[in-house]
């Protein structure tokens, strides 16, 4: 891994937010998912969730422009089943709905451990989610139309999020730990020794502070047993 790399991953690290996520419910048009994955990684977010069926979550490179290899994407069947995953982080439920209740998605403090719940454009939210939410809120609108595309909608609220945590200094401070860089680093920076891991299933090695890999003479001779055997193969 060059010099470069390394110090533009772990710029990368020091920005992510692990209290703050997105979770798509019923969106099923897979452009959609990647272009808010992409919007995810821009203002340092760490994790997707997506309620969709078995088999359908998929992001393409198109639209993600490659932010996937950064952002984890976590299917669930339904709202419920991804609910313990955010109370487990004490986060605030907001939920995108059209009611009398909802208020103006700027009035809502994001420097909280928060989860923003999009709807889709033709039915919005589950009412799973509704019942759940600490809040519900809407993108004011001036026009004829009465929604946007929701990828358009999670960026608008995602950078009032990163805004108001930008002034607090929240991304000034690393809040990922050594265990969730450690395994970027190695699958970022060393991609084809990281895939010969997984494949072989051997443990990641782990990156000094001059982005090599620290490794014992075992590690290296089973990657080297690996690359010998593969080369015998072609």
């Amino acid at each position: 891994m060059s010099p470069e790399r390394f110090q533009r991953i772990n710029e990368m690290l020091d920005k992510r937010q692990i209290d703050l996520t997105v979770c798509l419910d019923g969106i099923h048009k897979n452009n959609n998912l990647s272009a808010v994955v992409r919007t995810a990684d821009a203002v340092g977010i760490a994790d997707v969730h997506a309620i969709m069926p078995p088999g359908e979550m998929r992001v393409t490179n198109n639209t993600s422009s490659g932010s996937q290899q950064w952002v984890a994407c976590h299917r669930h069947n339904d709202f419920i089943q991804a609910l313990p995953t955010f109370k487990a982080q004490d986060m605030q439920i907001i939920v995108t709905n059209f009611s009398d209740k909802a208020v103006d998605f700027r009035s809502i403090d994001y420097t909280k451990p928060t989860v923003v719940v999009m709807g889709n454009e033709r039915d919005g939210v589950s009412q799973e989610a509704i019942a759940h939410a600490d809040q519900q809120v809407i993108i004011p609108m001036m026009g004829m139309v009465q929604s946007l595309n929701v990828s358009v909608a999670t960026a608008l609220i995602l950078y009032e999020a990163q805004r108001q945590r930008q002034q607090a200094g929240m991304y000034q401070q690393r809040q990922v730990d050594d265990g969730y860089c450690q395994k970027l680093l190695f699958e970022q920076g060393y991609p084809i020794f990281a895939k010969a891991c997984r494949r072989k299933q051997l443990a990641y090695p782990n990156i000094d502070q001059q982005g090599q890999i620290q490794a014992p003479d075992a590690w290296w001779q089973a990657m080297r047993a690996i690359s010998e055997i593969e080369t015998a193969t072609i």
